[in-house]
């Protein structure tokens, strides 16, 4: 039956408008997708199924479900389906989805075209049943504003998030029965950040993670639609004691390459971290960070702060100069870096290369100097997430002040310039694969925010000054092999 309904999603999706989707944050699961999430479920004989199927579209991931009750590798006695969707454009589709099961399985649906956060909200409010045993979905992927209807509602049932899909999760768990098995397809984005600290909590404390599957590639879980965002497939049980979790790994939705290992939950949510953060090791080793004792220092211990390049040049275009001239200052961009070198002013640029400086801008510009710079945005076809390069003087043309734009990330002291050495050895750090692996397992994003850059851990500032004079002092760029064989040793 899936198959079947495989055609009805490509169908759908390459007739439904661009902006139809975006306005309800929806993305159709491929059967691919749906079949393996339906595998994470214990296998079960006998009892009832509740399943709920919030967000459900044209009902795949509630047919991947009942495939399998079907096939007899998931037995119940008695299946009552709820599914919500609230494009009435897809409920004929999702309606017939689950009416091919009706003679093949004892079987109950409820369709409910209405507003899932509204409806649970005032369900959990009011209501009072036995609660869900199974839930299978993926939420809508929508930012929630502050001040929004959904945001209220979500906050008198204690909850407090900035995504739909964040949002559809916590519904999803607190309408969930003790023991009941959520398998859920969200954006990996919720495992860091400040923004979902909340959410992290009010998962942690109410479910433990049994499952997490990576997907590696960050375009290919819906290609359909162009989604270019590091997706995960997470099993939780609701109420049920946290012990080690199953992380596993595949480049797409094929799962050709599939690779799984058990880890202990303290890998994967660190004792003692406030943040609470949710890691997702890709393999059973440690990473060299985590092996190496001397990198153990925080940003602030160091006495280097990381900032966000505080020129927003829409804010300050009467002053924007497309080449340096008479009172001007290096407007530096991150089409400004190539590897470990600035080019500027570039003569092919699509970026301005200079800032009138006036007193207008003054407050936004940084004194002259060494600073180590990191993109805030990596390409899909980027090697590492965090790549790093150092700003010279001379290579500035000695100019007494500069301006970072806002997609840079820039390492300084008290907004002064760092010993070249130390912006040296900081890039060079920032630029080994250690680095990447590191940064990778608690970040998801094609974004590298300064919070990000100010959790990770650092050698001692006598490391980074000898691994900058070592870089510094070599005519061309080490190589990757070089720059990590370095590190080893310095940290050994």
């Amino acid at each position: 039956m899936l198959s079947a309904v495989e055609h009805v999603r490509l169908r759908v999706s390459k007739g439904t408008d661009a902006g139809h989707k975006a306005r309800l944050g929806q993305f159709l699961t491929p059967a691919t997708i749906a079949a393996h999430m339906a595998t994470m479920f214990d296998p079960v004989d006998g009892g009832v199924c509740r399943l709920l199927d919030p967000g459900a579209g044209i009902g795949s991931l509630t047919a991947a479900f009942l495939d399998l009750c079907a096939e007899g590798r998931l037995r119940f006695r008695a299946i009552a389906t709820t599914a919500f969707e609230i494009d009435a454009m897809l409920l004929d589709k999702l309606r017939a989805t689950i009416a091919a099961y009706a003679d093949r399985l004892p079987l109950a649906s409820l369709l409910r075209n209405e507003d899932f956060i509204e409806a649970t909200v005032n369900h959990l409010q009011f209501g009072n049943d036995e609660g869900f045993t199974h839930a299978i979905l993926n939420p809508p992927y929508k930012k929630i504003q502050g001040a929004s209807r959904h945001r209220l509602l979500l906050r008198q049932v204690g909850i407090e998030t900035v995504n739909l899909y964040s949002a559809f999760v916590a519904l999803t768990l607190a309408t969930m029965a003790p023991g009941g098995q959520v398998v859920a397809i969200v954006p990996r984005s919720f495992c860091n950040g400040p923004y979902y600290r909340p959410f992290r909590d009010y998962l942690l404390s109410r479910a433990a993670i049994r499952h997490i599957h990576l997907f590696t590639s960050r375009d290919k879980a819906f290609r359909d639609d162009e989604v270019l965002q590091e997706n995960v497939i997470i099993r939780l049980d609701r109420a049920r004691p946290q012990g080690a979790a199953t992380l596993s790994t595949s480049t797409d939705d094929s799962f050709a390459d599939l690779a799984s290992h058990q880890h202990p939950f303290d890998r994967i949510v660190f004792p003692g971290d406030p943040e609470r953060f949710i890691h997702v090791p890709t393999s059973p080793a440690r990473d060299a960070i985590e092996c190496l004792p001397a990198i153990h220092h925080s940003l602030d211990e160091l006495g280097i702060h990381v900032s966000t390049g505080p020129v927003v040049d829409f804010r300050l275009k009467p002053h924007l100069r497309d080449m340096p001239g008479p009172d001007t200052v290096p407007l530096l961009y991150p089409g400004h870096f190539e590897g470990q070198r600035v080019v500027w002013p570039r003569m092919d640029a699509k970026k301005p290369n200079a800032l009138a400086r006036t007193a207008e801008t003054e407050k936004w510009l940084y004194p002259n100097g060494f600073y180590c710079v990191v993109r805030r945005f990596s390409s899909k076809e980027e090697k590492r997430r965090v790549v790093a390069s150092v700003t010279r003087p001379d290579a500035l043309g000695n100019a007494p002040r500069l301006g970072f734009e806002n997609h840079l990330n820039v390492f300084h002291e008290n907004k002064l310039g760092l010993d070249a050495s130390l912006a040296h050895g900081l890039a060079a750090y920032l630029n080994t694969t250690a680095i990447d692996e590191n940064f990778r397992r608690f970040n998801g994003h094609t974004q590298v925010n300064a919070t990000d850059l100010r959790l990770i851990k650092y050698p001692a500032r006598d490391i980074l000054m000898a691994l900058g004079k070592w870089a510094g002092s070599r005519k061309d760029a080490p190589s990757q092999a070089d720059l990590d064989a370095k590190l080893e040793e310095l940290c050994a």
